[in-house]
């Protein structure tokens, strides 16, 4: 379960959150593992304030570069400084907002994998490509531009994220059974990679909400969430990890 706060979080308010999901999730099993996504300016407080706890903190995007005149640009070693465990890379909001290529986000997972992070690789279709019958060709592109850059043991090191763009911030969600199709054809696909992409976790995000995170976390094929807006208030963020861990027991 990881939280991805977007664009949000101060300094006040952040130390309330992550000392209340750093409290809420020692409470869970270890098979619920629970990170969170915050804004570069807070991973060094995010390390101050998770250290020792269960609770992994990332970063929402890696530079497709190691170093150099970049400016703006964060490089996947300076977020391992902090002690990341998590990088996102290929948000729909990237993709969307900064015209992010599937080669260019490629790149940023190869980066973040030699810097020894864990990437989480997002893909997603928009409404419009739903609804032309055109989600899984979105999806395939999205996801070969980054196996073809890959080593099979590289690819078991990945995390994928499916976010249906239409569902995030929207406050609609696929329905389990949309969410566990798309989540077959990622696992089909990952096949192809051999055996050791069989464990690759694929997690599902898109407005998961604590009245259907049960439903959504108890199909075959989705392994976790995603978490947006949710991730932002402790009770609801812990309320989605404690469904996780009810489809568990």
């Amino acid at each position: 379960m990881v939280g991805n706060w977007k664009m949000h979080g101060r300094i006040n308010e952040n130390a309330a959150l992550l000392t209340e999901v750093a409290a809420g999730a020692s409470a869970l099993q270890n098979d619920v593992r629970v990170g969170v996504c915050v804004p570069c300016p807070y991973l060094a407080q995010s390390q101050a304030l998770l250290g020792g706890s269960v609770v992994r903190w990332g970063i929402q995007d890696v530079s497709a570069h190691s170093h150099g005149a970049y400016t703006g640009e964060v490089a996947a070693e300076m977020a391992a400084d902090f002690g990341v465990t998590y990088a996102i890379v290929g948000h729909s909001e990237r993709r969307a907002y900064h015209r992010e290529s599937p080669e260019l986000v490629a790149n940023k997972t190869r980066r973040a994998l030699d810097a020894g992070l864990t990437p989480i690789v997002c893909v997603g279709e928009t409404l419009e490509e739903r609804e032309a019958g055109s989600t899984e060709r979105v999806i395939a592109e999205q996801l070969d531009a980054v196996l073809d850059v890959l080593t099979p043991e590289q690819v078991a090191k990945i995390v994928i994220a499916y976010e249906p763009v239409w569902a995030i911030g929207t406050g609609k969600s696929a329905t389990a059974e949309q969410a566990q199709d798309v989540h077959a054809f990622l696992r089909s696909r990952l096949a192809s990679k051999g055996a050791a992409a069989e464990g690759v976790s694929l997690l599902y995000g898109g407005s998961v909400k604590p009245e259907n995170a049960q439903e959504l976390f108890a199909q075959q094929d989705i392994d976790g969430g995603l978490i947006g807006g949710a991730s932002l208030k402790s009770k609801d963020f812990l309320a989605i990890c404690q469904a996780a861990q009810t489809v568990l027991q």
